[in-house]
């Protein structure tokens, strides 16, 4: 069974009014479990649009979205937050950490709302900062850390809710090519441990590392491959400097 089912998904704003807007007129996409697809498309193609229903931030105007079964298409905003925080996780470009929060503090706070006892919560927190090369930086602060190290943090962060899916929007748009490597590296070693990875990029040289590539153009997905994806080398040791 696909983990994602979307099934003539329509996304209409301002419905029968001269200023209509069709944001997604029509989509259907299966995704299966272990997937690294790439979603791509110009500015006001719907990309956004189909993320933010991919990821229950919204709801579609007509069709259904089954998410590993369940029909989350007619749910009310908090049946949509206790979906995201049991299954999904997200990774954005600008890392959106709390800068008064250390990195363990940003990592616990999906715990936190999942209520999470504190014991528990420190532990999976510190396992997922040590499993993307941040054991050392637990105590740090957003500003005490390097942009790679701030993503990471936020990728460690998506991780620790145990999700199904994790969605990446731009992930690597405020990193340099040797960081990006190694954000992608990381997103490509989920496949093999069941997680879905749906990565948002403008940059066709990033899809490549992806397995399967959607891409959207009006509403509608005008293009899905599926081809063998880039190898992201991993670097030989994380970095060391604050």
């Amino acid at each position: 069974m696909a983990l994602i089912d979307l099934d003539r998904v329509y996304k209409i704003y301002n419905e029968g009014t001269e200023s209509e807007v069709r944001a997604l007129a029509g989509v259907s996409l299966s995704i299966e479990p272990g997937e690294f697809v790439a979603v791509m498309g110009p500015s006001g193609s719907g990309k956004s649009t189909l993320m933010n229903l991919l990821g229950c931030l919204d709801r579609p105007t007509r069709g259904s979205y089954l998410l590993d079964g369940e029909d989350v298409s007619k749910l009310g905003k908090n049946q949509l937050a206790e979906v995201r925080n049991r299954m999904l996780g997200f990774v954005f470009q600008n890392f959106n950490l709390l800068p008064r929060m250390s990195a363990l503090e940003n990592v616990e706070l999906p715990l936190v709302y999942a209520n999470v006892p504190s014991r528990e919560r420190k532990a999976r927190s510190s396992e997922a900062l040590a499993s993307v090369g941040l054991g050392n930086r637990q105590g740090h602060h957003p500003n005490q850390l390097s942009g790679g190290q701030q993503q990471r943090v936020a990728i460690a962060r998506a991780l620790v809710g145990r999700p199904k899916i994790i969605f990446a929007d731009e992930p690597t748009g405020n990193l340099d090519s040797h960081t990006s490597m190694e954000v992608i590296a990381m997103l490509q070693a989920l496949a093999p441990t069941g997680i879905t990875v749906a990565l948002v990029t403008h940059e066709p040289d990033i899809a490549e590392f992806a397995a399967r590539t959607v891409v959207v153009k009006d509403g509608l997905i005008v293009r899905d491959e599926r081809h063998e994806p880039k190898r992201a080398l991993v670097p030989e040791q994380p970095e060391s400097h604050p």
